[in-house]
């Protein structure tokens, strides 16, 4: 896995509230939902049981899993000229400027709705050199189609054919003019979900931005709103995290008493009372200048929290989360468990979500640090997917064709040949 800071902010002016309310109710029509919330797809975290089920048993395509900010790009108009959002999975909607998105046919006309699925990430090229990209790794609308019912490589083979070519072309027309947009648009690198030692050996290392895992997501499939059984999430096992809320718990001191005789203060976080107020009494008060301590809960839909463990913090990396002079209770904060004495450790905040895992989702995450699939097992598993894979191509209906990857993963100079075949 790579290191590196390439989680960017969103570009773009947040939608006020009745804006990114319509904006919802334009989306769901799109999708024919009913429901205004993130409609994006979630992944399940890895299992041993995973191999068998899910790899061996059916196609599966592979890709790197970037450490970003996931979002979908909503195309659509407004009072009849190009508007392009980004939703985040808070649902919150963020119009970007200075993009465009032309028709094959007329460059001075724009595609409206459409919604792509994809990371925003921070590539670093060296000497000062960065730049946003927003890679795509599904769509679920183009142009008003519909698409959650065709499978992966249909999906993408949309967006690449009518939205990104003439995309690409437009850059390559106007060069000069790509350093003034907010990001670039291109994709994530795909491959079977047996070439595995590809993707290590060859994808990952010439990355530009983070990468903490990998992505499996069934070819057949439809794309699913909401958790999605079929999309398989794989970090290291010492790398698999939970997102909690952190809740905050400072001791009570009473005068007088011994300097152990501390109660714990069970309340909401409030504002600690002056010092002369608590000089001037002997009443038990909030002691805001000891480490606290701090409880992780994962959510369980609604308003409701479940609290699920302590977060081990050590006094350097409690005076380190203070000096951010930043609020710290009901933050959500990604964390990673010690499987030798099942302890839970800070690892970032997450202030791009709303909610902290749930606990349907925690309990199978909780699965996969204990099952912990190494990468050395995921690769001695790769003979037999490929076998099962060509298994079932041999099996499949006659002049059914050879499955391959979307046409978005095919790599450059296998894009770039079949381009001049057909111009040729």
């Amino acid at each position: 896995m790579t290191d590196g800071s390439s989680v960017p902010s969103i570009p773009g002016v947040k939608a006020p509230p009745d804006v990114a309310h319509t904006l919802r109710q334009q989306v769901a029509r799109l999708l024919q939902r009913n429901a205004y919330s993130f409609p994006g797809a979630q992944p399940v975290s890895f299992a041993k049981r995973h191999i068998v089920e899910n790899l061996a048993a059916e196609d599966y395509f592979v890709c790197e899993k970037s450490d970003g900010i996931r979002c979908i790009m909503y195309m659509t108009t407004f009072n009849g000229a190009e508007a392009v959002y980004l939703i985040d999975r808070k649902n919150d909607y963020y119009y970007v400027q200075n993009l465009h998105f032309p028709l094959a046919e007329d460059i001075s006309r724009f595609h409206t709705d459409c919604l792509v699925d994809g990371e925003l990430v921070m590539d670093d090229y060296g000497n000062g050199k960065k730049v946003m990209k927003f890679l795509v790794f599904d769509s679920l609308v183009i142009d008003g189609k519909l698409l959650v019912q065709r499978t992966l490589d249909k999906r993408l083979g949309y967006f690449r054919e009518l939205v990104y070519k003439p995309y690409e072309q437009l850059c390559k027309s106007y060069p000069h003019e790509v350093e003034f947009f907010p990001f670039v648009v291109g994709f994530k690198d795909m491959e079977f979900s047996y070439a595995l030692t590809k993707l290590w050996d060859e994808i990952v290392p010439n990355l530009k931005h983070g990468c903490d895992g990998l992505i499996f997501t069934s070819r057949l499939m439809p794309y699913v709103f909401g958790s999605d059984e079929k999309i398989l999430k794989w970090k290291p096992p010492d790398e698999n995290s939970i997102d909690f809320r952190m809740t905050l718990h400072f001791p009570i001191y009473t005068p007088g008493a011994a300097d152990d005789d501390y109660e714990t203060e069970d309340e909401d976080f409030r504002q600690p009372r002056a010092a002369d107020d608590q000089d001037d009494n002997d009443e038990p008060y909030i002691d805001y200048d000891s480490q606290p301590t701090t409880y992780l809960s994962v959510w369980c839909g609604g308003d409701n929290y479940k609290p699920f463990a302590e977060l081990q913090l050590t006094p350097e990396e409690w005076d380190k989360m203070k000096a951010r002079n930043e609020p710290l209770d009901h933050r959500i904060v990604e964390c990673v468990m010690d499987r030798d004495n099942n302890t839970w450790h800070f690892m970032r905040f997450r202030d791009d979500k709303l909610h902290p895992n749930h606990i349907s989702v925690v309990e199978k995450i909780v699965e996969s640090i204990r099952d912990g699939v190494t990468k050395e097992e995921l690769l001695a598993s790769k003979d037999r997917i490929r076998d099962e894979w060509k298994r079932r191509q041999r099996g499949s209906a006659a002049g059914q064709g050879r499955p391959r990857p979307p046409d978005a993963a095919v790599p450059a100079h296998a894009r770039t040949g079949e381009k001049r075949k057909l111009q040729g």
